[in-house]
C-alpha cells in the first residue's frame, strides 16, 4: 500500500510506508553514531506544504515550465526584480506561516541529546529554526531576511512586508500557483505597477538573503560546514537528490574520510552508488521511528 495522504502531502511524491528492516538498518546507523552531521534537502519541507522542484510527478518542473530566478538577472534588470518582489509579496503570507513537521521536530531532539553535531540545510524556509534547532547552517540563506546589495543593511523579511504594503495601498493580485521559495505565478500585467522599495539607508537594491541559482555559497560558509564535517563520525542526508553542487561536495568530503553515509530520500539521489545506506522513505514517517 502506498502511504496515506495528509493535508500537506500534495508535494510529497507517493512512497511505500517504512519497511521494518529499513528502520532497522536506520536504527542500527543512529545508534552507532556519536557526532553526526546531517544534511536537509527540500525534501524534509514538502510535508510541510511547502513544494520543491526536482520531485518527479509533484515538484515544480515536473508540474509547470517556470524556472526560478537566477542571480545576474536579478542583479541586473529592474523588471525582474519588480516581478520578483510582487510574487513574492503575494506568496509571503503563506509562505512565511508553513510550520515544521515531525521531521525536523526529530532532528531538533536528537540535537538536544547530543547525537546531532551539526546540520546544514539547503532550505531557505526557516523550518529548522523554527523547531528549535540552534547547530545549524543555513548553507543557501534564508528567505526570512532582505538585505542590501550595495550597503548590506539587514532587515526582516516581515519588515519589507509592511514597506510593501505602505507603497502599494491599492494593488491586488490573484496568484496562479504556489512555487518553492515562497512566491507564487503572476503574469507581466499583473506586477507592472507594483512598487519595489530601495535600502532605507542608502537607496540600494534589496535582495533576499538567499543564494539564487547562478551564485555561489561564500567560501567562508563553506570552510565552517567544512569543519564542522571534519568533527562528525557520520553524515546522514535527508530529503536531497543533492544534485545542487554545493551541497554535494560535503557528501564527498565525507566518502573522502570514508564516513558512513545514509540516504533518506523518495527517488534516486546523486548518492546512491557510494552510501551505505539508502531509504526511500518520506522523513516525516521513518524518523519519528528512530529512537
Amino acid at each position: 500500500s502506498v502511504s496515506r495522504a495528509s493535508p500537506n502531502s500534495t508535494f510529497v511524491p507517493a512512497c511505500l510506508p517504512p519497511d521494518p528492516a529499513e528502520v532497522e538498518e536506520l536504527q542500527r546507523f543512529v545508534s552507532n553514531s556519536k557526532r553526526m552531521f546531517v544534511m536537509t534537502g527540500a525534501g524534509i519541507s514538502t510535508e510541510s506544504g511547502i513544494p520543491d522542484y526536482r520531485s518527479e510527478g509533484v515538484g515544480l518542473y515536473a508540474r509547470t515550465d517556470r524556472r526560478p530566478i537566477q542571480h545576474a538577472e536579478f542583479v541586473r534588470s529592474a523588471s525582474a526584480r519588480q516581478r520578483y518582489w510582487a510574487r513574492n509579496f503575494v506568496g509571503w503570507p503563506q509562505f512565511s506561516s508553513h510550520q515544521p513537521n515531525k521531521a525536523h521536530l526529530v532532528l531538533r531532539d536528537w540535537e538536544k541529546l547530543g547525537k546531532l553535531h551539526w546540520l546544514v540545510t539547503q532550505n531557505v524556509d526557516a523550518l529548522h529554526t523554527k523547531a528549535g534547532s540552534q547547530r545549524v547552517t543555513e548553507l543557501h540563506g534564508c528567505t526570512h531576511r532582505v538585505f542590501c546589495l550595495a550597503c548590506g543593511d539587514q532587515i526582516l523579511r516581515s519588515e519589507l512586508q509592511q514597506h510593501f504594503e505602505a507603497l502599494n495601498p491599492t494593488w491586488k493580485a490573484e496568484a496562479f500557483g504556489v512555487a518553492p521559495d515562497g512566491d507564487v505565478f503572476l503574469t507581466d500585467e499583473q506586477v507592472r505597477n507594483f512598487r519595489v522599495p530601495a535600502c532605507r539607508k542608502c537607496g540600494g537594491i534589496l535582495k533576499p538573503d538567499v543564494t539564487f541559482f547562478g551564485d555561489t555559497v561564500s567560501q567562508e560558509k563553506v570552510r565552517f560546514v567544512h569543519q564542522r564535517l571534519a568533527e562528525s563520525d557520520s553524515m546522514l542526508i535527508a530529503g536531497s537528490s543533492m544534485q545542487v553542487y554545493s551541497g554535494y561536495r560535503f557528501a564527498l568530503a565525507a566518502r573522502e574520510k570514508k564516513l558512513p553515509i545514509a540516504v533518506l530520500n523518495i527517488g534516486p539521489t546523486r548518492l546512491d552508488h557510494f552510501a551505505s545506506l539508502k531509504l526511500n522513505s518520506r522523513c516525516g514517517e521513518l524518523l519519528p521511528l528512530i529512537v
